[in-house]
């Protein structure tokens, strides 16, 4: 459905005229509470039936989506949740509608964390759900084929495209060099080189030669790289606010985001750690000056928006729980100070807040110019006339969506993508032949079914196939349990078990790394192991069965003992001692 521009009255809703002129037009028509409203990227969920939500009981998100837009005047919004994709383009129409009937009709800019894979976590992605279902980030990196990554990225963009996301809140290409952090399997691990040449295909795929009309932008985060974390601990969480550099590598966290830059990427967010023992100030972020207008908008050359990381400037309600704000270095603070701090440290927009009061408290104050604010408005609407929010793209097509959104082509590329990443660590008897006796734990015996007889107990079977995941130590609040954080070991009672197993039956185990596990064990006693990056059952047996090649390499080592990972140096890649598998590791079939 493409719904035909209005009647053009004022020179920034003539699609004719030069994209700096509607903006100069647009700008000098805001009131000062209109431009407040663009400096928030704020979220929403929406009604399964595609309806926007206009009910909240506040437990997750504090005010209803016609309260943001209507009342708040806000216009950038990330969708949380997992929906069918005619709903979400019907949504898509309904929130567009709501933003045109406001007073000057400046469209909606819809953004997404991923939900091309299979990690399912709020606060960093959705599993695939109706889109096309690739391996995460890790898998591609496994994989090194610049140009599938640019192929993926460009599906990605299709399928975007069609349900109203414009923005992606990806790629992350910070460096997976501390083995406890939680965000490792959305970067491309470990190693500079690889990234900064994923992440220009990435870029490619996503926003074409020069960002336009069939565009979706592409945020790159964590500058300037959110790897090195304190004992792995994640900075979403006060605990784990403390970023440091004891290898002295700080620069080399650098070269993706300088590849990045250099690709042309519409947005960056920085992210919430802290940097200790640095010349740096040392506060967020999101919040330093140096890190920000020194850094990347000086020294590197950027141009575009700066959008802070979700939750910097208030307290907030997840899940019901209270979360403080992640105003690392600065909590001392008010809501205003920490505002206009970020401001004057050269953000444009602020993650995950709706408080557009604060900014023109600011100005009517003269704490900050409307000067000052006037210069990132007129980004945030340049990006909106380039990608053609205010003309032929400000609505999306429903039946379009449904046929796109997860396409068979897509899928089977995605799928294709999947058994390429599998990598391969020891391979014993691989690949399998005839049809042998197969017990099987967290596979799904319908699918196993096609590979051999499914037997119910290890004595009954000639082999069997185990999937495992990376441990992790539980969290008692339940925002922070989705952030798999802590030891990598398996815990004594489950190992045990697990070699039980392997020593009654030769046994295929596939263990998920969603971090580096420590495995020794299991490596030993396995009859064959295989490191998966996301992948579906049919895919790990269809390898296993020598139906489909692997060719994964390993993305990081995996550690020896978790006495070897706190020995290591957070910010320097693959630093653990006689590591089981080292990094770039991995056999063909």
């Amino acid at each position: 459905m493409t719904t035909p521009t209005p009647h053009s009255t004022h020179p920034y809703q003539d699609p004719a005229r030069p994209v700096a002129e509607r903006v100069e037009d647009l700008l000098g028509r805001m009131t000062l509470e209109e431009k407040a409203g663009q400096l928030f990227h704020s979220m929403l969920t929406m009604n399964a039936d595609g309806t926007p939500v206009t009910e909240t009981d506040g437990s997750m998100l504090p005010f209803t989506t016609p309260e943001l837009i209507v009342e708040r005047g806000l216009t950038h919004f990330n969708l949380l949740g997992t929906y069918g994709a005619r709903e979400m383009a019907s949504w898509h129409n309904a929130v567009q509608e709501m933003a045109a009937n406001t007073r000057l009709g400046i469209p909606v800019s819809l953004s997404t964390d991923p939900r091309h894979a299979f990690t399912d976590n709020v606060g960093a992605s959705f599993n695939a759900g109706a889109f096309s279902a690739w391996p995460e980030a890790t898998g591609l990196a496994a994989i090194r084929d610049p140009e599938l990554v640019h192929r993926f990225a460009d599906i990605m963009r299709r399928e975007y495209l069609a349900v109203g996301f414009r923005t992606a809140l990806h790629p992350q290409i910070d460096l997976a060099t501390e083995p406890r952090w939680s965000r490792q399997s959305g970067t491309f691990g470990a190693d500079a080189k690889l990234t900064a040449e994923l992440v220009e295909a990435y870029i490619r795929g996503l926003q074409g030669p020069e960002l336009g009309h069939d565009s979706v932008a592409a945020m790159v985060k964590h500058f300037p790289g959110g790897g090195p974390q304190k004992d792995g601990e994640d900075p979403h969480f006060p605990h784990g606010k403390e970023q440091i550099y004891p290898g002295g590598l700080r620069e080399h966290h650098l070269e993706p985001f300088k590849a990045a830059v250099a690709a042309g990427c519409s947005q960056m967010m920085p992210y919430y750690g802290q940097p200790i023992g640095t010349d740096w100030e040392e506060v967020g972020f999101g919040f330093n000056k140096g890190v920000i207008q020194g850094l990347l908008r000086e020294q590197l050359g950027f141009t575009g928006i700066v959008c802070t990381d979700w939750g910097l400037l208030t307290d907030s309600v997840i899940f019901g729980e209270p979360h403080e704000a992640r105003a690392w270095g600065v909590e001392h603070l008010s809501v205003a100070e920490r505002t206009a701090k970020a401001l004057d440290a050269g953000a444009d927009q602020f993650g995950g807040e709706q408080c557009p009061e604060v900014i023109v408290g600011l100005v009517r104050s003269g704490r900050v110019s409307e000067e000052r604010i006037d210069t990132s408005v007129r980004r945030l609407l340049r990006e909106k006339f380039v990608l053609g929010l205010f003309d032929e793209r400000r609505y999306v097509d429903p039946d379009e969506a449904a046929e796109t959104v997860g396409r068979a082509d897509f899928t089977a590329e995605g799928a294709a993508a999947q058994r390429r990443s599998l990598t391969v660590l020891t391979k014993g008897p691989l690949p399998l032949a005839g049809r042998p006796k197969l017990y099987v734990e967290n596979v799904d015996a319908t699918v196993a079914a096609g590979y051999g007889e499914v037997v119910a107990t290890p004595a009954d079977a000639d082999l069997a196939v185990l999937r495992l995941r990376t441990p992790y130590e539980e969290r008692p609040n339940l925002f922070e349990s989705f952030f798999h954080s802590g030891s990598l070991a398996f815990p004594e009672e489950e190992l045990t078990r697990i070699l039980a197993l392997l020593a009654a039956v030769p046994t295929v185990v596939c263990v998920n790394l969603e971090r580096a596990a420590v495995l020794p064990e299991i490596a030993e006693h396995a009859a064959a192991l295989i490191a998966d990056f996301g992948a579906s059952d049919e895919a790990l047996l269809d390898v296993a069965f020598g139906r489909a090649k692997p060719e994964g390499r390993l993305p990081f080592e995996l550690p020896r003992s978790m006495a070897a990972v706190e020995a290591g140096r957070p910010d320097v890649p693959n630093d653990t001692e006689d590591p089981v598998f080292p990094y770039g590791h991995g056999l063909t079939l």
